[in-house]
């Protein structure tokens, strides 16, 4: 394992590297396996090989030659033999039998080659539409709820050829929204095929992740929710889902691609309406026999009022009245509300209902 990370720089990576097994688990089931072999168990082989083919998938996935896979399998052979020399020298063994353990240990290396080369081959003919299908499969193992064990993201990243990143972001696009697969990068998952498409970004949306995109994407529209760890990748895609559904009533302005990052208050505000409502009706039940004209005015001037942090002269300029018209009002809110204007848990409760009615406000089907 030490000569095979020195002298190869594409294998001196950390154990559990995702897109190839473990080096370890490779070069301890290798040995133990050739050990059965020329000890005639009847051991299966079963584990063995499909490691062998998995060292070939991950390299064909990361569109690379097997030339590294090659070079580090000449130079397990050749440690492995200077240490089997180093036994039968101390043991006195024969010639004959240093003979027959040479070739069989180099026909088993040349076994181990031909099964990787076998899974380099499978990976390599697999079709776009069945890499596709594969990280279709993979998304809904990440999104799914309860959530999949780590072990089964890993299990299925790795038949995907995929790289299991640290963070993600996860992209919500119109309803039979065209993309351009090929021009997605390699590492983005996509599930198009749903009444609700959706992209899986490894990483953060930087400049360059936002411009492929929206190469991609011809009607360059969509949302982008939080960047999180993968294990919140469930909770990016409601966010970015919810960003997209403001951005289609017209509460949040379209940027082509909208980040949720940007419209987190909103977001928040609008996150449950029904409770919303149920709030307002509570926090506002005192304006509650009022006409509907002197609601507005009493709900416009103590939102302003809220916001500017009780200056009336300031009220009065946002809401383009006179300052008198806002104290007259202003005596009208404190007759209504009473002690409620001096308690700050109150106040802020005040704030946020006329917030998120301003909001609501911006489209009816939201009311």
């Amino acid at each position: 394992m030490t000569e095979i990370r020195h002298t190869i720089p594409e294998f001196n990576e950390p154990d559990g590297t995702p897109y190839r097994p473990r080096l370890r688990q490779s070069v301890e089931q290798a040995l133990h396996t050739f050990v059965d072999q020329i000890s005639g168990s009847g051991e299966s082989r079963a584990r063995r090989d499909e490691l062998c083919r998995a060292l070939g998938r991950g390299e064909a996935y990361e569109g690379r030659s097997l030339d590294a896979l090659q070079a580090a399998y000449r130079t397990g052979v050749q440690v492995a033999w200077r240490r089997v020399a180093e036994v039968g020298r101390r043991h006195g063994l024969s010639s004959t039998v240093m003979s027959q353990l040479a070739d069989a240990l180099f026909a088993y290396i040349d076994e181990l080659v031909s099964l990787s080369v076998e899974g380099f081959t499978e990976a390599r003919s697999r079709t776009a539409d069945e890499r596709a299908a594969l990280h279709r499969r993979l998304l809904r193992v990440i999104l799914e709820r309860p959530r999949s064990p780590r072990a089964a993201v890993v299990r299925t990243a790795e038949e995907a050829g995929w790289r299991v990143p640290s963070e993600v972001t996860l992209v919500a696009l119109p309803a039979q929204a065209r993309c351009v697969r090929a021009a997605l990068e390699d590492d983005v998952l996509a599930d198009l095929g749903g009444p609700e498409p959706h992209l899986l970004v490894p990483g953060p949306l930087d400049a360059a992740r936002h411009s492929a995109l929206m190469a991609a994407l011809p009607e360059r529209r969509g949302a982008a929710g939080l960047a999180v760890p993968l294990d919140e990748a469930a909770d990016s895609l409601r966010w970015a889902r919810r960003t997209l559904a403001l951005v289609d009533a017209g509460i949040i302005e379209d940027e082509g691609l909208t980040p949720a990052e940007d419209h987190l208050l909103e977001l928040w505000l609008l996150s449950d309406g029904a409770l919303l409502d149920q709030v307002a009706r509570r926090r506002l039940a005192v304006l509650a026999r009022m006409s509907a004209t002197q609601r507005l005015r009493l709900t416009e001037t103590l939102g302003a009022w809220l916001e500017t942090q009780g200056n009336a002269v300031e009220t009065a300029k946002r809401l383009q009245v006179h300052p008198q018209t806002v104290r007259y009002r202003l005596r009208q809110i404190n007759e209504a509300f009473g002690d409620q204007l001096a308690d700050p848990e109150s106040r802020f409760a005040l704030e946020v209902v006329l917030r998120a009615g301003r909001l609501r406000d911006k489209s009816p089907s939201l009311r």
